[in-house]
């Protein structure tokens, strides 16, 4: 008799796997996918990397194909499939400027949970606030609007810079090697990101973007939980039936994932 180890869970999180990159852990997230299962699936930013397509980079193994097939198998088995778009596809963005529905998946641009403890958390890729965290406070000052108005500027200018063969300017990637400085711009990130949630009356935020895998409360009272990636960390954030959020590292990579 075989016994399925099949690890179950209310809701899994996972975002910045770069689908189409050399450096997607492809093999290992699709291992992940194979041994746990949900009701919900919230995919949250930079799944695939539409940059690389652009720049004539586009790397797609068998092992990126089996774990769309993964998703895909899932939410024909009902789990609730939410596909959140980031920078790297933020070609999808145009395209679902409130939501695109498909059976059991859907593509929004953010979107609302509401957990099991019954805490509402906005969930967004996180991009929007990359290189905005200095001015947050300040931005503050202006009210709610001013505020949404220059993270729709930011986004608007890394689209820019992107189509004019710059590139995207992340301040998260530029302090990457910078230990210090990067530990200072990780808490203004959470920090902002937070701020931004108690004006909009939300309990937390689930995101990603920043590859830093996190579960806190801010000081604010805001609760901030952090995916991580599939480039480097391997995490997926999730939320057990007893209301129990957790990050899950997986290091298992199988011959038989497809």
């Amino acid at each position: 008799m075989v016994i399925s180890t099949l690890i179950k869970y209310k809701t899994i999180c996972i975002s910045d796997t770069h689908l189409g990159t050399k450096d997607a852990k492809a093999d290992i997230l699709n291992n992940f996918l194979k041994n746990h299962t949900c009701e919900n699936l919230f995919l949250i930013g930079d799944i695939i990397d539409g940059w690389k397509i652009q720049q004539n980079k586009w790397r797609w193994k068998q092992s990126h194909s089996n774990v769309v097939r993964r998703i895909l198998g899932m939410a024909k088995h009902g789990v609730r499939v939410t596909y959140v778009t980031g920078n790297h596809d933020e070609f999808l963005r145009p395209f679902v400027a409130q939501v695109f529905e498909m059976g059991n998946i859907r593509i929004v641009n953010q979107a609302e949970y509401r957990s099991i403890d019954g805490d509402l958390f906005l969930i967004t890729h996180g991009d929007m606030f990359d290189g905005i965290t200095r001015l947050g406070k300040w931005i503050g000052f202006l009210g709610d609007n001013a505020y949404d108005f220059v993270l729709w500027i930011n986004t608007r200018f890394n689209y820019i810079r992107h189509k004019l063969g710059f590139g995207y300017w992340s301040l998260s990637k530029y302090l990457k090697h910078k230990v210090k400085k990067a530990i200072g711009f990780i808490y203004k990130f959470e920090e902002t990101v937070t701020d931004y949630c108690a004006k909009r009356g939300f309990d937390g935020v689930i995101c990603g973007h920043i590859h830093t895998p996190e579960i806190k409360t801010m000081p604010n009272g805001i609760i901030y939980m952090n995916d991580g990636d599939w480039v480097e960390s391997c995490s997926a954030l999730v939320e057990h039936h007893d209301g129990r959020w957790e990050i899950v590292y997986w290091t298992k990579n199988k011959d038989d994932d497809a």
